[in-house]
């Protein structure tokens, strides 16, 4: 674990070294309603190391701060990019690519900020494409302005936006059945809840190590 300064704070990052020979980076943070306990970001942390990949889960300098709300977008952005600087630095001997994530609202900080961040792609984790009931506040834009490889992890019952509401030409979409925003899947729901964790975690291995081999 080791701190980060920033204009906005200090961040924290949690570092899980990949198992054996490293091939990249996944940089992850948390969305507003939560932090690096989600039950994805524990279960990515868990299942890349073994797979290659070193992940640092990023508690954003808010929540470092013990504050219960996020603050605005400019100011999550600002408490980004040094954390990205930061593991460049640490990456320099490597050389390995760097893939920026987040899951919600950190998902959003991941795409707005990926063109000055230098990162090799982005995995956007429960994507809020609009507010629950608003379609027509779309955060598309956002998304598609990541200019870099992407992949969306979405459940099916997200209410910020389910997977057919993503272009057919955009972002890769990887979905979660019976999953809500949080990737909770009801008891009863034709998947179990490990299953869909499993899911989750294969797919996003998948889409990096097949990046990682292109870069």
């Amino acid at each position: 674990m080791f701190d980060v300064d920033t204009p906005v704070g200090l961040a924290r990052v949690t570092l899980h070294r990949a198992v054996g020979p490293a091939r990249a980076w996944f940089v992850v943070s948390h969305g507003a309603g939560g932090g690096i306990e989600a039950r994805d970001l524990v279960a990515l942390a868990a299942a890349l190391p073994g797979r290659g990949i070193h992940v640092a889960l990023v508690e954003q300098p808010w929540r470092v701060a013990g504050r219960r709300l996020a603050p605005a977008p400019k100011t999550l952005d600002a408490g980004w990019r040094p954390v990205l600087v930061e593991i460049a630095r640490r990456n320099a001997a490597e050389g390995l690519p760097v893939f920026g994530s987040g899951r919600s609202a950190g998902a959003r900080v991941a795409c707005r900020t990926a063109g000055d961040t230098a990162v090799a792609g982005v995995v956007a984790l429960a994507f809020p494409l609009h507010p629950p009931g608003r379609p027509e506040r779309s955060r598309l834009a956002e998304l598609l302005g990541a200019g870099v490889p992407t992949l969306v992890v979405q459940g099916e019952r997200d209410t910020f936006g389910g997977p057919p509401e993503f272009p057919a030409d955009g972002p890769t979409v990887l979905a979660v059945p019976f999953a809500d925003h949080g990737f909770a899947v009801p008891r009863r729901a034709e998947i179990t809840q490990e299953a869909a964790l499993a899911l989750i975690t294969a797919g996003v291995g998948d889409w990096l190590v097949a990046a990682s081999a292109r870069e």
